[in-house]
C-alpha cells in the first residue's frame, strides 16, 4: 500500500523569502530547526511570524505528521497535544510536508514510527535527489510504501518504541552524569597535583 492511499499530503506554508519574526503574532511556524526524531516539536522554539505567501494557510492539528523533505535524513515527527497550550495557530515551514491521515485505521503516532524505520528511511534515500544537498520530491513521499497492522499490534509497537526512547533517555542521563563525575575527579587531582 502507498501512503497516498491513507493520507493526504501537502507541502509547508510558501513565505516569500526569509521567515519574519514578529513578537505577539497569532501564528507560529515550525521550522527545520524546533523538530527532532527523538523530542518531537520543541514548541517553545518555534517562531513567531505573519504570513507572507499568497496561498490560504493550511494550518497544522494535532496528529498531523511533519516530514523533514530537505537533508539526508527525512525524518518524520507527530504534531501531538502540546499543539493547543501553544494557544496560536501553527503552520510548517516550507521544508516539509505536512502528511494528514483520511481515516482511522492507521494511529499517527505508529505512522511517525513507521517513516522513521530503516525501510522507509532506505526508501527516501533511494528516491532522493541532488548531490550535496539532498530532497525528496512530494510523489516520492506519496508512493511511500506502508504496512497496516491491526490497531492492537499498532498501539503495542507504538508503546515499545515509548519505552525504548524512554531507556534511552535514562542511559544517556546516567553517561552523562558519569562524565561529569569523572570530570570532576580530573578537576580535582589537577588542583591537587598543582600545590
Amino acid at each position: 500500500m502507498q501512503l497516498s492511499q491513507v493520507a493526504n499530503i501537502s507541502a509547508g506554508y510558501p513565505f516569500r523569502g526569509k521567515i519574519p519574526r514578529v513578537p505577539g503574532s497569532p501564528v507560529l511556524v515550525v521550522q527545520m530547526k524546533d523538530v527532532s526524531p527523538s523530542e518531537g516539536i520543541r514548541w517553545a522554539g518555534c517562531l513567531e511570524t505573519e504570513l507572507t505567501g499568497k496561498r490560504a494557510p493550511d494550518f497544522l492539528g494535532e496528529g498531523d505528521i511533519l516530514i523533514a523533505a530537505r537533508g539526508n535524513h527525512n525524518y518524520a515527527v507527530q504534531v501531538d497535544s502540546r499543539l493547543a497550550a501553544a494557544g496560536k495557530q501553527v503552520v510548517a515551514a516550507p521544508h516539509f510536508f505536512v502528511v494528514r491521515l483520511k481515516g482511522k485505521e492507521l494511529r499517527a503516532d505508529f505512522l511517525t514510527w513507521l517513516l522513521n524505520q530503516t525501510p522507509s528511511q532506505r526508501y527516501f534515500e533511494q528516491n532522493a535527489e541532488g548531490s550535496l544537498s539532498k530532497s525528496i520530491r512530494r510523489s516520492v513521499l506519496e508512493e511511500a510504501p506502508i504496512v497496516i497492522p491491526p490497531l492492537a499490534k499498532q498501539r503495542a509497537v507504538v508503546a515499545m518504541a515509548h519505552t525504548l526512547r524512554q531507556e534511552q533517555r535514562l542511559a544517556q542521563q546516567l553517561i552523562d552524569s558519569g562524565e561529569r563525575m569523572m570530570n570532576a575527579i580530573a578537576i580535582d587531582l589537577h588542583k591537587g597535583h598543582s600545590q
